[in-house]
């Protein structure tokens, strides 16, 4: 176990010193640092996004209990795209809420975190603490967001389309250093909060009766991990914009990997994959596609794939 996540981790220092390194010009002092300076931020931010999407998708599918299940399912990525697109509507391309890194960012986590919180634990309390009913609630309020940012691009005009467009596709690029620190913090604290039910996870796995039988509060630390999951994809949605699949990937692929039901092991080795997999990803797009192709591509059109191999060959194991 421990030679495998070693071998991740060395994979992963590995990939981010070719990221970093490779064509950046060492022969010119001051090219070099230039480069550094903007590669460094981006390099930070994907290790931030993949630590938050894949820890919270592994600890959804916990929850849950299915390994086909990801967070995008409880529609934030959905209220992502409805909020920028509402921004747009209203308020137009060229406003400050718009225009504005540090301002969009806040809007944006603001109102994933506060809505999400609230109709969830709403929701879960009202359904008698059911995580499936939750599941069908997050996936019609996924289809109900979807449906009123389609109506509000139907009627927008086509050059503010074109501005939204660009806000609604994974970035890694013209990252805030500011945002990092924000969402440095706030992950850091999230972690300290959830630290004791992380740890009842291995528990909770055993299913609800066992969990009480074993005298835990199973209700509220289920409700306190789903709205952690919560927090943590709209903290990476907000940074880079919805990332598709990327959870339902890794945190399998951390599971066929470490074949361990010891979540702090599983959580470690998921975040590294992700980290392996957003950076390997990014350095493809920069330096073979030039960009062209954003790496948000890549991962959805494998997320894809990987999905129906787990439908279709791995019945036995979800």
């Amino acid at each position: 176990m421990n030679k495998k996540i070693i071998i991740l981790l060395t994979l992963v220092i590995g990939v981010c010193a070719a990221y970093l390194f490779i064509h950046s010009h060492p022969e010119n002092p001051k090219l070099f640092r230039y480069i550094l300076s903007l590669r460094i931020p981006t390099l930070v931010v994907m290790m931030i996004a993949a630590f938050s999407i894949s820890s919270a998708s592994l600890i959804f599918q916990s929850i849950i209990n299915n390994r086909i299940v990801t967070p995008c399912l409880l529609g934030m990525n959905a209220m992502y795209t409805l909020v920028h697109t509402a921004v747009i509507f209203v308020v137009g391309s060229g406003s400050i809420l718009a225009t504005n890194a540090n301002l969009s960012f806040t809007v944006d986590l603001i109102v994933m975190s506060v809505v999400a919180t609230f109709v969830y634990s709403f929701m879960f309390e009202k359904t008698g603490n059911n995580v499936l009913y939750v599941l069908l609630i997050g996936t019609v309020l996924a289809s109900f967001f979807g449906s009123i940012q389609s109506t509000m691009i139907r009627v927008m005009d086509p050059n503010e389309y074109d501005a939204l467009l660009t806000t609604l596709v994974a970035d890694f690029n013209n990252i805030n250093v500011e945002v990092i620190y924000f969402s440095l913090i706030l992950l850091v604290a999230l972690t300290i909060f959830l630290w004791k039910d992380l740890k009842l996870l291995d528990v909770i796995t055993l299913g609800k009766a066992q969990a009480i039988n074993l005298g835990v509060d199973y209700d509220r630390t289920v409700r306190r991990l789903l709205l952690g999951v919560v927090l943590c994809i709209a903290v990476a949605t907000a940074m880079v914009g919805p990332i598709s699949f990327l959870g339902l990937i890794i945190a399998n692929l951390a599971r066929q990997l470490l074949k361990t039901h010891k979540h702090n092991h599983l959580i470690l080795g998921s975040a590294l994959m992700g980290m392996l997999a957003i950076i390997a990803g990014q350095f493809v797009s920069q330096h073979i596609f030039s960009y062209a192709v954003p790496i948000s591509t890549f991962i959805t059109i494998g997320g894809g794939v990987y999905f129906l191999y787990l439908l279709l060959f791995t019945k036995g194991g979800i």
